[in-house]
């Protein structure tokens, strides 16, 4: 198979009957089976809507999803794998960042109008990949059934129009209704759309594949498309998460192991619009370690470590937790403390923000003597330095500046500290596996815990993941389909499904 792949070339999209039906975890997958093959295979997305990302080393910033796939494909982050990326501040306002830069603030109906703008740019940067690269594979957004968008898509059917693109559509059999979900994607899309429809993939399969042979067949018989492959449950992918939803229904981050000693218990608060929560995820990696969002006071009562995660709204999330009682109950919490850039400058003494929110100066929960001023122009960083002897790195996404501190700096000039609550704006500190274990020793005895951590590396967990998403793409699914897909397009004569949609669909 190596020598059959050293000169292929081709692109595909791969689309979701929903949000998490498993879009992200496959494109990942598939880079890591491709690049094991000695493909040149890069991931895209033309426009995510998260506020987990990440910084490109080039200062841009992207969804963290596509940093992932990155990894999968074993390249480094580019802005071009996500030119697209909207990072929802309310309920009806996003930030959009184009090629990794914030160019202002849309509502959903202005931005509707600006996709088209958009496309462009969009076709510009997939078109580039696909000349710099042997594949691309692309991820869509949300739903390609969702019509009433049609008309101004760039990142499902209408990027798939306007590049010609073959799309694989992956449905979530662990939600249910997955053969409706699959079908019902197809019968609503018009005849353009549905001829590029060329497979589906069942997602999260737990039991015997066998028993769903009779539904793969009449789905097949009823829309003429194949299924490639069905995908089985696997409790050990987690890392990564597109976005806090995805975590357990309990809250419980990961799959926590055993402790060596005393299990300690760790509280991050689940703000309304958290902000790159999987810098928790570090934290859930180690045995003897329970990580659990929360979303009221009472679940600090037996907390040993409370963590305030960033936050894309910091102003109005602030207000969220004096609304909950949640900021009463920080403030009253006598164990430790961290706060993660939005969450760093919550636990200020002051706020001025008449950018971010626009109402100037609040208080904050005033445990770190420190001030944050918001500044116009974000700071996008991937820095180094040191913290409590150990070398760093990590990434800055942030408006809020510190202006004044009186305390001690947690890394080099950065950050604050007092004895028992610490502030940074870095992203991934906790990744650093030897800064990591020290703070969790220094979190313990804080809180009075017999606990002892592992010997985890980090990265080491998240490559593990990602070979094993490699795996379950070799083990079931049908890649010499795939691959015929990629080099040959979307198979000619593929049946209308009806009623369909109207051609141009408001």
């Amino acid at each position: 198979m190596m020598a059959a792949l050293a000169s292929m070339r081709g692109a595909m999209l791969i689309c979701g009957t929903t949000s998490d039906a498993g879009k992200s975890v496959l494109v990942a997958g598939l880079c890591r089976f491709l690049a094991r093959q000695g493909v040149d295979v890069v991931p895209f997305k033309a426009q995510n809507m998260s506020n987990n990302s990440f910084v490109t080393l080039d200062g841009g910033e992207i969804g963290r999803a596509q940093a992932v796939q990155a990894r999968a494909a074993f390249k480094e982050p580019s802005v071009r794998f996500n030119p697209v990326l909207l990072k929802p501040g309310s309920d009806r306002t996003s930030q959009v960042v184009v090629l990794g830069q914030a160019v202002g603030e849309v509502s959903a109906l202005s931005y509707r109008e600006r996709k088209q703008q958009l496309l462009g740019t969009v076709l510009s940067t997939l078109d580039e990949l696909r000349r710099d690269h042997e594949v691309v594979i692309c991820e869509g957004a949300g739903s390609p059934a969702e019509i009433n968008l049609r008309a101004n898509d760039i990142a499902n059917m209408g990027l798939a129009v306007n590049a010609n693109l073959p799309v694989l559509v992956v449905g979530d059999i662990d939600r249910g209704g997955v053969f409706a979900h699959l079908f019902g994607t197809v019968a609503v899309l018009d005849a353009a759309d549905q001829a590029l429809i060329s497979g589906f993939v069942v997602n999260k399969f737990r039991g015997d594949p066998r028993l769903l042979e009779p539904g793969l067949r009449q789905l097949k018989a009823l829309t003429g498309r194949p299924v490639l492959g069905v995908l089985p449950w696997s409790e050990e992918l987690w890392l990564d998460a597109e976005d806090s939803l995805s975590y357990n229904a309990d809250g419980v981050i990961g799959r926590p192991q055993p402790p060596k000693r005393d299990w300690l218990r760790v509280a991050v608060i689940r703000l309304p619009r958290v902000s790159n929560a999987t810098d928790a995820e570090a934290l859930a990696c180690e045995p003897g370690v329970s990580v659990r969002f929360v979303t009221e006071p009472s679940r600090l009562a037996d907390a040993d470590l409370v963590v305030l995660p960033g936050s894309k709204a910091t102003v109005s999330d602030l207000a969220w937790l004096r609304e909950t009682g949640l900021a009463q109950a920080i403030q009253r919490f006598d164990g430790p403390v961290l706060g993660i850039c939005g969450g760093f400058q919550m636990l200020s003494k002051r706020i001025e923000d008449d950018v971010e929110s626009g109402r100037g100066t609040v208080d904050g929960l005033g445990l770190l003597d420190v001030d944050i001023r918001f500044q116009p122009r974000k700071t996008l960083a991937t820095p180094s330095g040191t913290a409590w002897d150990e070398p760093v790195t990590g990434y800055e996404i942030h408006h809020g500046q510190v202006v004044r501190s009186g305390e001690t700096p947690l890394i080099g000039d950065e950050g604050a500290q007092t004895d028992r609550v610490l502030g940074t704006h870095w992203h991934g500190l906790l990744e650093n596996d030897a800064f990591r274990r020290r703070f969790l020793r220094w979190a313990a005895e804080r809180a009075g815990r017999d606990f002892e951590p592992g010997e985890v590396s980090f990265q080491a967990a998240r490559e593990a993941q990602l070979d094993l998403l490699g795996d379950l793409v070799a083990d079931h699914l049908d890649t010499k389909a795939v691959i015929d897909l990629l080099e040959r397009g979307a198979p000619a004569g593929l049946p209308f499904v009806p009623p369909g949609a109207p051609a141009a669909a408001e």
